[in-house]
């Protein structure tokens, strides 16, 4: 088996789910008491988020490259960055290390079209909602990604920040994001994208009738693919 670096900490809420989810994947595969060979690097959140607020992405790309570097420095044959957001700055993360990095775009795109996904509903932050890096990655795969109107991504940015990130799961806040879906199907969606590591905390393929890829779990798969190839 090889080891997989978990790059994790944005939030600690969701890497807890990519260590229980990667055991889990690797005991059903194997069988027995095998669980997965991982090494872990957890940042603090909180300068990370300030950076992110301040736009200050060179900063961030900094930091998660260095520790991407001490990750494969201890033996990491790969490297799993346990958040969507952050793959803003893979480009510089793999740039950092000679080992690969397993990209949740690439698992995310790869599961859409498994399941017969064209147009998905992408429900993340701010930052990947608006910004280029995550979804020309999923236009490149032939995927049409939408995205809620301003004042729905406005909202799910702070359900994110301000409950998932921090262990609070309100039926309120469910209700919000369920509605976000509604207006995406109204709009052609065929599909949701729980494009947070933390949205799938909040709602899971129960409670919809579209098909849904929770990146957490996708890039998880990937990960342990890769680990057992």
């Amino acid at each position: 088996m090889k080891t997989l670096g978990l790059l994790g900490g944005m939030s600690a809420e969701s890497t807890a789910i990519y260590y229980r989810e990667l055991n889990r994947l690797v005991r059903e595969r194997l069988g027995g008491l095998h669980s997965a060979d991982l090494l872990i690097w957890s940042v603090d959140f909180a300068p990370i988020a300030a950076l992110q607020a301040d736009g200050q992405w060179d900063e961030t790309g900094r930091i998660l490259a260095d520790g991407a570097r001490r990750l494969e420095q201890a033996g990491a044959a790969a490297i799993v960055l346990c958040t969507n957001t952050m793959h803003l700055n893979a480009p510089v993360i793999a740039g950092a290390v000679s080992v690969p990095f397993l990209h949740i775009g690439d698992a995310t795109a790869q599961a859409l079209k498994a399941r017969g996904v064209r147009r998905p509903l992408l429900l993340a932050t701010r930052f990947t909602m608006e910004q280029a890096f995550y979804k020309d990655r999923l236009v490149a795969a032939g995927l049409e990604p939408l995205t809620p109107d301003e004042a729905d991504r406005a909202r799910l940015h702070a359900i994110i920040y301000d409950e998932l990130c921090q262990g609070v799961i309100r039926p309120e806040s469910k209700a919000e994001a369920l509605a976000m879906v509604a207006k995406g199907r109204a709009a052609g969606a065929d599909g949701v994208i729980f494009g947070c590591t933390e949205v799938g905390l909040l709602l899971s393929q129960d409670d919809l009738d579209v098909p849904t890829v929770d990146t957490t779990l996708v890039h998880c798969e990937t990960a342990v693919d890769f680990a057992l190839s």
